[in-house]
This record gives C-alpha cells, sequence and structure tokens, in this order.
C-alpha cells in the first residue's frame, strides 16, 4: 500500500509516518504534488530498478533465497552435485595443452 504526504504535512505528523513505514506502508513525500521521497521500513529498503535492468548474480541469489524455502524443499546437494567434480588425483600441468 501506497500513502501520499506533502513535506508539510510529512513534517507535522513525522512520528505518525514513521509508524506506518515500520507496520510496512510505503509513504511517499510529495512536494507541489510530485513524488520527491519514499519513506520504508528498513527491511523493506532495495535498491529501485527499472523494468528492463538485469539483476547482478548475487541479487539474483539473494531473491531467490528470500522466496524460496531450501530446507522445505528437501535436497540433497550431494545427490545433485556429487558426481560433477572429478575427484581422480591430477597429474600436474605437464599434460595440459593449449
Amino acid at each position: 500500500m501506497v500513502k501520499k504526504y506533502s513535506i508539510a504535512e510529512a513534517s507535522n505528523n513525522l512520528t505518525d509516518i514513521v509508524h506506518e513505514a515500520e507496520e510496512g506502508t510505503r509513504i511517499e513525500l510529495t512536494r507541489e504534488g510530485k513524488p520527491v521521497a519514499v519513506l520504508i521500513r528498513l527491511e523493506d529498503d532495495e535498491p529501485p530498478s527499472t523494468p528492463n535492468q538485469k539483476k547482478g548474480f548475487w541479487e539474483a541469489y539473494q531473491e531467490f533465497r528470500r522466496t524460496h524455502d531450501l530446507v522445505a524443499a528437501d535436497i540433497d546437494p550431494d545427490e545433485i552435485w556429487g558426481n560433477v567434480r572429478d575427484h581422480s588425483p591430477s597429474s600436474g600441468r605437464d599434460d595440459f595443452e593449449w
């Protein structure tokens, strides 16, 4: 939910508006009817993104972890990744060809 307040209204009611933000309401502060700032609770703080902006790996990974319960999925990493790595001893770089 988004609520809008003029900067003057926000100045006169700051305590109440901060409580609203803490409860999850997104607060837009306006000047002459135009949005100029946003007040949100700290745990909702994420950089704004544009619709065409691609996320980097770390952002996508963090979002995945927030939105998927991996414990409930009961995934065994050894079952998935156990055969991916070659565990045989290496003979060194002498036999490596470019």
